[in-house]
């Protein structure tokens, strides 16, 4: 699997992943701007379909899909927009 962003550092492991959310399930939060906590980075994995990630300050504006991952560094600003009919999650890395 490819990653858009940047790549997980060999330290961390996974710790949380959310339910898996739809076009229609995905909370309003992430679709707004927000960020990982200090220290937490996020992978966003897509099961169905595509889902645009932006990350502003970086100049990242990406579709990620089954075969591409997306990874958020700590405390980095990103939301997601879907695209059509998908699915995703998000695992949460310290």
């Amino acid at each position: 699997m490819e990653s858009i962003g940047h790549t997980l550092p060999s330290h961390v492991t996974a710790y949380k992943r959310t339910p898996e959310f739809t076009s229609k399930t995905v909370p309003k939060g992430l679709l707004a701007n927000h960020s990982t906590k200090a220290g937490v980075w996020g992978v966003i994995n897509v099961l169905e379909g595509q889902l645009r990630y932006i990350v502003p300050s970086a100049g990242i504006d990406e579709l990620l899909d089954p075969l591409t991952a997306g990874i958020v560094k700590p405390e980095q600003i990103h939301r997601v927009e879907p695209v059509g009919e998908m699915r995703f999650y998000v695992e949460f890395w310290k």
